[in-house]
């Protein structure tokens, strides 16, 4: 389990930043990048293992395979993508108790139909407030744990407007959910208002999309607004997708890694990184020898 308590975090006067992560090897790099939490995406999982968008084609199985991978190599809490709760509230309330034994410290859940969307893309569509209430209910009876956080999750910004997104937010805060999440306020004005009406009741997350609807805005900036959390999750897709794009190009027109071996790490320099060293040091101890 972390060694952070995801909770404790989230009430420091500090605003905490979780990047964006998808496979054990981005949430170990975060890791000893200094980060005190990391989200796992939805979307990045429907970017990397499936090359699809975000348009509701993960499956909880995958996630939850892809939580527990992740979980073997970090202590630190990760916030996780749990979509709409893949259904009605009792598929939300079998995903609570899968994510948590996976090793997950908070389910973001949201009230878009099944299957969902990307909260930066249009056309989307809503299940009602008190279906979304009987969902988080549903997933805080399930849970294990009280330190296993609830993260209720509003689109409804792009579908019914601001203010029926701050109604929809106090609902949800009072069904239980631990922590919110207003999808894609379109400017700073939208974003100081959530905090002023939401922020000091729960611990608000932001979620900064370069190109997505919400202005990209500084971690003290949202912090003085009265923000706790704040995800940057496909960030680390699009950087690593424009340096595959890159390298591949380099490699086909070059015929080899050589014009490109200023961008990458080596052989050892990535086992470095694995800290392969230490666990065949490691596996040793057990050899009988």
């Amino acid at each position: 389990m972390s060694t952070a308590s995801l909770r404790d975090l989230l009430a420091a006067p500090e605003i905490l930043l979780a990047p964006g992560v998808y496979d054990a090897l981005t949430a170990s790099i975060a890791e000893k990048a200094g980060f005190r939490a990391v989200y796992l995406s939805g979307a990045a999982v429907a970017y990397t293992r499936l090359g699809m968008p975000d348009i509701g084609l993960s499956t909880m199985t995958e996630m939850a395979e892809t939580m527990a991978l992740i979980r073997d190599r970090i202590d630190l809490p990760v916030v996780i993508d749990a979509d709409t709760g893949f259904g009605n509230a009792l598929n939300a309330q079998r995903t609570m108790r899968i994510y948590e034994r996976a090793g997950a410290s908070a389910l973001q859940v949201e009230d878009q139909t099944f299957p969902k969307r990307c909260g930066h893309l249009s056309d989307k569509s809503l299940i009602s407030t008190a279906e979304m209430c009987g969902k988080i209910k549903a997933m805080a009876d399930a849970r294990a744990s009280e330190e296993t956080l609830i993260i209720g999750r509003t689109d409804a910004i792009a579908v019914e407007g601001f203010d029926a997104a701050l109604e929809r937010g106090q609902a949800y805060i009072e069904a239980g959910a631990d922590a919110l999440f207003i999808e894609a306020p379109r400017s700073l004005d939208e974003l100081r208002k959530v905090g002023e009406v939401l922020g000091s009741q729960v611990p608000l997350m932001a979620n900064m999309v370069e190109g997505g609807a919400t202005p990209i805005t500084k971690p003290q900036e949202l912090q003085e607004l009265g923000f706790s959390l704040v995800i940057f999750p496909g960030g680390i897709v699009r950087a690593l997708a424009r340096t595959a794009e890159d390298y591949y190009a380099s490699l086909m027109n070059t015929g080899s890694n050589a014009a490109f071996r200023d961008h990458m790490f080596d052989f050892n320099g990535l086992n470095d990184r694995l800290g392969t060293a230490d666990m065949i040091a490691s596996g040793e101890r057990y050899g009988g020898k």
